[in-house]
C-alpha cells in the first residue's frame, strides 16, 4: 500500500516541506512548500525567527494535505540550539543562533570549573563554542533571571514537536549535540550539570528515533484543516536523518553529509571516548537504530556561501555554478586554508579573512573570486583526508568507500577533489538526504520498513548516484599539498 509520509527539513538557510510517496519498495519526493530561514539581528544577539518558521511549517502541512492523505509527519533541523519554556508551556525568549557571539570565551570559563579532559570523558563530543553547553552557560552567567524562569529546556526541533503535539519531550540524536548527554550511561549528564550549577532536571524526557510523539494537537489541525495526523521523531538533527539515508551496502564506510557543514565520519555501535578521539576533537553523537556517529565537523561550503554574499553585497552575484567553473580554472593547491579555524566562523567578508589568512600563513594571496573559491574547495577536500586518516586510527578499520550526500553533491569539482585527496572511490548521492532519511525513519518507526538495512535498499533503488574515481593526473601533487596543508593547519593554531 502506497503512504505519503511529511518531512519538515529545516537547515541555517532554508526550510522544506516534502512529501515521501513510499511504494512498491520505491520512494518518491515531491517538495510540496520551500520557505527561508533568516535570522534576526536585535540588540541582544543573534535569534532564529522560530514563530516565523512554524507559520511556514503549518503552510507546507496545509499544502501536503490539500490533495492526499498524510500518514505522518516528522522534523528534522540543525543542531546544539534550544528553546526555554515557561510553567504554562509559553516561549519565553526567541531561541538565540548558534553563531552568536555570547559564547565567546565561555569555554575557557567551563574549563575552569570542569577540565577539558572531564567534559570530554562524559560526553564524547567535540569541542566547539556553539555547543549547547556553552551557550546555556552563557545563559547563566549573563541572563540568569530568564534561566531561572525556564521550567522546560528542550531542543529547537522539539520546540516544533511541542507546538505540533503538546509533548515536550527530547528526541534522541539531538540531545546528544548538547555536549551534554553521557553516550555510555544512555542519559543526561547530570554530573557535568550539577557540576556546573545548570538545572539538568528541567531538560525533556529523552526518545529514540522512531518514536511516536503525539498526534497533531487539534488546533493546529483546525487550522491547517487537515486530521490528527501521528507526529513521529524521525532522526531530528538533520545530520542524523542525513547519515540513515547513506545507501551503504557494506559497515566499513565514510559518509560526508555536506552542505553549509561536512559532516566526517562512520558508524560504530559505541562511543568511541579515548586520549585519541579527544586529542582529534571527535564527536560521538547519537544516530538511528543503536548507532553512534563517530565524526568530526568542518565547516563545509559556509566559506563559499559567505563568500558570495560579500561579492553580491559589492554588487555582483556569482551563481554556484559559475563560481565552480571559476575555480576549476584556477593553479589547483596554489593557496590552502583551515576551513575549520575561528576566523571564518561568524558572517561578514570572508573574502578579506581568506586573503588575510594566507598572507599570515606565507602562502600567495588569492585575489580573484575563482583563486579564492579554489582555495576553499581544495582546502575542504584535504580536510577530508586528515579526518578519513584520524577515523581509521580510531576504529582500526578500513575505510575505502566515501559516500557524500545532501546538497554538496552538485559541486562536481568538490567531489571529483575529494577522490583525488583521499584516494577513494567517492559515491555522490542522494541530494535530498536529510529529508529521505527523515521520511524513511519515520516510516522504520511506524513498521512500514522493517529495518534501516531496508531503507537503504529503497534508497539505492530509488535514486541515481553519481560514482568519482582519483584522477591519474591529480595523483602527483597531492602528497606535496597534503604536506603543506598539515604544515598550514599548524601554524593556524597560533593565528588569532
Amino acid at each position: 500500500m502506497t503512504k505519503n509520509i511529511l518531512a519538515f527539513d529545516l537547515g541555517a538557510e532554508s526550510g522544506r516541506a516534502v512529501v515521501g510517496k513510499l511504494g512498491d519498495e520505491r520512494l518518491e519526493l515531491d517538495v510540496v512548500h520551500r520557505f527561508a530561514n533568516i535570522p534576526v539581528r536585535t540588540l541582544d544577539g543573534l535569534h532564529w525567527d522560530v514563530l516565523r518558521l512554524f507559520q511556514d511549517m503549518k503552510d507546507g502541512l496545509h499544502a501536503a494535505t490539500r490533495e492526499r492523505e498524510i500518514a505522518s509527519l516528522g522534523v528534522d533541523t540543525w543542531g546544539v540550539d534550544f528553546a526555554l519554556l515557561d510553567r504554562t508551556g509559553s516561549l519565553l525568549a526567541n531561541p538565540h543562533h548558534y553563531r552568536d557571539s555570547r559564547t565567546d570565551a565561555i569555554m575557557e570559563q567551563v574549563f575552569e570549573i570542569v577540565s577539558r579532559e572531564e567534559v570530554f570523558e562524559q560526553t564524547g563530543i567535540q569541542f566547539m563554542p556553539l555547543n549547547t553547553l556553552y551557550q546555556l552557560f552563557a545563559l547563566k552567567k549573563q541572563n540568569p533571571a530568564l534561566l531561572d524562569a525556564a521550567q522546560k529546556i528542550i531542543m529547537i526541533p522539539d520546540l516544533f514537536n511541542y507546538w505540533f503535539t503538546g509533548s515536550a519531550v527530547c528526541e534522541f540524536t539531538e540531545a546528544t549535540t548538547s555536549q551534554f548527554y553521557n553516550p555510555v550511561q544512555g542519559r543526561w549528564a547530570s554530573k557535568l550539570l550539577d557540576q556546573l550549577q545548570l538545572p539538568g532536571s528541567r531538560l525533556g524526557e529523552i526518545v529514540q528515533p522512531g518514536s511516536h510523539i503525539g498526534n497533531l494537537h487539534e488546533t493546529v489541525a483546525d487550522e491547517v484543516s487537515s486530521g490528527r495526523i501521528p507526529v513521529i521523531a524521525p532522526a531530528c538533527h538533520d545530520t542524523g536523518s542525513a547519515v540513515a539515508a547513506v545507501p551503504a551496502q557494506q559497515p566499513d564506510f565514510v559518509y560526508i553529509s555536506s552542505g553549509t557543514w561536512s559532516l566526517v565520519g562512520i558508524e560504530t555501535s559505541d562511543p568511541v571516548i579515548n586520549e585519541k578521539s579527544l586529542s582529534y576533537n571527535f564527536t560521538n553523537e547519537g544516530g538511528v537504530c543503536g548507532t553512534i556517529r563517530l565524526l568530526k565537523n568542518v565547516m563545509g561550503l559556509w566559506i563559499l556561501q559567505e563568500c558570495r554574499r560579500q561579492w553580491e553585497r559589492e554588487g555582483v552575484a556569482y551563481d554556484y555554478t559559475r563560481l565552480t567553473k571559476m575555480a576549476a580554472d584556477e593553479e589547483p593547491y596554489r593557496s590552502l586554508l583551515d576551513p575549520d579555524h575561528a576566523a571564518f566562523f561568524t558572517p561578514g567578508d570572508m573574502p578579506t579573512r581568506i586573503r588575510t589568512f594566507c598572507a599570515e600563513t606565507s602562502q600567495p594571496v588569492p585575489e580573484s573570486p575563482g583563486q579564492i573559491a579554489r582555495a576553499a574547495l581544495d582546502s575542504l577536500a584535504l580536510k577530508y583526508r586528515w579526518v578519513i586518516e584520524r577515523l581509521q586510527d580510531l576504529s582500526g578499520r578500513s575505510l575505502n568507500t566515501v559516500h557524500v550526500v545532501g546538497g554538496g553533491t552538485q559541486n562536481r569539482l568538490l567531489q571529483q577533489l575529494t577522490s583525488d585527496a583521499t584516494g577513494r572511490e567517492v559515491i555522490c548521492g542522494p541530494i535530498e538526504a536529510t529529508a529521505i532519511g527523515n521520511i524513511l525513519m519515520q516510516a522504520v518507526g511506524s513498521g512500514v520498513i522493517g529495518s534501516l538495512s531496508d531503507a537503504r535498499e529503497i534508497i539505492r533503488r530509488s535514486f541515481d548516484l553519481q560514482t568519482y574515481t582519483p584522477s591519474f593526473e591529480a595523483h602527483s601533487r597531492i602528497d606535496e599539498a597534503y604536506g603543506r596543508f598539515n604544515a598550514v593547519l599548524e601554524q593556524s593554531n597560533s593565528i588569532l
